[in-house]
């Protein structure tokens, strides 16, 4: 890992880069040791400040759980990062609007999300894992690159709040009225993404690690190898990663998307200056 100065320095840049709606060079193309643990490092710096600042933490994102992005974007495996009060928005039923001035290179992804009623056990197997969920939800992340053309490694998302931008949040529907059988159900459901009545892409539930539930698993295990994060606590969400592929979105478009197979609404909205 880094030194504490080099990290302190690197957390200035991407906050920065963050609040200026800025892009910079990836830090790994300037910093050959810049490493997944610096990576994570640079990540708690950040929440720090924000923190000091007011937000607060309402739960986590999990990215690149979408095997298919991997090859796009050089990365390995599937990273984490929170999510604040002052990032989640709540649509209302008949869709809602975004602007997306505020973020560079926005891109739009439908996932699922999960609250926890109780924190989730390290090591539970799907059964206990969904005993300690109350409900779940169809959302849109929108995700962004501070860093030029989506050209990065996995640490540098990691540094970049794991790409996230903001969450856009459908209706809660309780855990026990999404399917007969909410596990096979969460395997094999599947999302229709189009933009302006045009279908871009059609993902299943399997693309998320083979279900949004198996994401859940990963980033459990993930926290209990990071001493220095607090595990998953009662009342926090998770989205769990895209069900497609990231799509880039412009202002003045609206994207739909369709859910068959889990009692999910479908979502809607449309993208401002």
């Amino acid at each position: 890992m880094l030194a504490a100065p080099e990290l302190q320095e690197i957390a200035f840049q991407i906050r920065a880069a963050q609040i200026e709606v800025q892009q910079i060079e990836p830090f790994t193309s300037r910093i050959p040791a810049f490493d997944l643990p610096s990576a994570y490092a640079v990540a708690q710096l950040n929440h720090n400040a924000r923190l000091s600042e007011g937000a607060v933490p309402v739960g986590r994102k999990i990215g690149f759980t979408n095997p298919d992005m991997w090859a796009i974007y050089g990365v390995q495996e599937p990273i984490w990062a929170y999510v604040y009060d002052q990032t989640v928005t709540r649509l209302p039923m008949t869709g809602g609007t975004c602007s997306v001035g505020r973020f560079t290179e926005p891109m739009i992804e439908p996932e699922i999300v999960f609250h926890f009623r109780s924190a989730p056990p390290v090591g539970a197997d799907l059964s206990a894992l969904l005993a300690s969920i109350d409900w779940v939800a169809h959302a849109f992340e929108i995700v962004q690159s501070h860093y030029p053309g989506w050209k990065f490694q996995a640490a540098d998302t990691v540094a970049d709040c794991s790409l996230h931008g903001t969450l856009l949040l459908g209706k809660p529907v309780p855990i026990d009225q999404l399917a007969s059988d909410p596990v096979a159900a969460l395997e094999s459901f599947s999302v229709e993404l189009s933009c302006n009545g045009e279908v871009r892409e059609v993902g299943n539930g399997a693309n998320v690690l083979g279900s949004p539930l198996m994401a859940l698993v990963h980033l459990i295990q993930v926290l209990s190898k990071q001493p220095e994060c607090l595990p998953l606590q009662a009342n926090e969400i998770v989205t769990t990663g895209t069900i497609t592929t990231a799509q880039a979105v412009r202002s003045g478009e609206s994207w739909q998307t369709k859910v068959q197979g889990i009692a999910l609404p479908n979502l809607a909205v449309d993208f401002l200056p």
